[in-house]
């Protein structure tokens, strides 16, 4: 299966012509790449793709803390200090990293993705999104810009057309720039499809203790995880034209990660 992932993903890096020299790595890639030393572990956060069930993962690896992953807090994950973001340390150590630790990256379907992003950031009232992006998405598509009904999904597509792909916010950011695998050769490429079984191979492939699991938790409980099925629903609001808008948008993710258009 990997042999199969990697093999597509080089041919279509040599295809679409993204291999590049670096020189020096992108800040905006390496602000993506979470460092664990004890495992030596890099792993690629891409947002909706599990990643806050993974950071619990690299804390209880970093830890080794007699502790649940359901009693790390969702909030407290994605500020504490034991998982170091790339950046932190000078280029050196950087490439050095890189060069010898175990690269890992998860993909997911890019529609579906981009469908649990709006279900995730504009139905919540998480003050960001719900008020900050969910004010300027009415300010540009509604006539009466006092309306406080939450954002449509066809609105949050519309908005998201109007934007340069390197200029989106990283949940609904094509998932091969915030990576670039093209140029960092991860060892192990996961997908959302295939979470538990190329999460254990993850963690067999870094020595982890057997009893370490990766958590299925869910921020939200109540709620029922974005399928393909919900993620048809949703798109069935918009236009054909805004669906193949949508699609040339994340195509290359479509092409590099295997992915077929819905």
């Amino acid at each position: 299966i990997q042999n199969d992932r990697k093999n597509t993903l080089a041919s279509v890096c040599l295809e679409k012509n993204l291999l590049k020299s670096r020189n020096k790595l992108d800040f905006h890639v390496a602000n993506q790449l979470f460092v664990e030393h004890k495992h030596k572990l890099i792993y690629c956060e891409v947002p909706k793709v599990g990643c806050s069930n993974w950071k619990r993962t690299i804390f209880l690896l970093q830890a080794d803390l007699n502790m649940k992953a359901a009693e790390i807090e969702h909030d407290d994950i994605h500020k504490t200090s034991v998982i170091r973001k790339l950046t932190s340390y000078p280029p050196a150590k950087q490439e050095e990293f890189l060069n010898s630790y175990t690269k890992v990256m998860f993909t997911r379907h890019p529609l579906e993705r981009l469908v649990s992003a709006y279900r995730d950031k504009l139905l919540h009232s998480e003050p960001f999104y719900s008020i900050t992006v969910a004010n300027e998405i009415r300010a540009m598509f509604r006539k009466n810009k006092n309306s406080s009904e939450k954002v449509s999904f066809q609105e949050f597509v519309n908005f998201i057309l109007t934007k340069q792909p390197n200029a989106l916010d990283i949940h609904w950011k094509p998932m091969f720039l915030l990576c670039d695998p093209c140029n960092i050769h991860y060892d192990v490429l996961g997908k959302y499809e295939t979470l538990g079984l190329d999460s254990d191979h993850v963690l067999k492939i870094i020595g982890a203790p057997e009893s370490l699991h990766y958590p299925s938790l869910k921020r939200y409980s109540s709620e029922k995880r974005t399928t393909g099925d919900i993620t048809l629903e949703y798109f069935r609001q918009l236009s054909a034209e805004q669906i193949e808008k949508v699609k040339k948008l994340y195509q290359m993710d479509f092409f590099l990660f295997n992915y077929t258009m819905k």
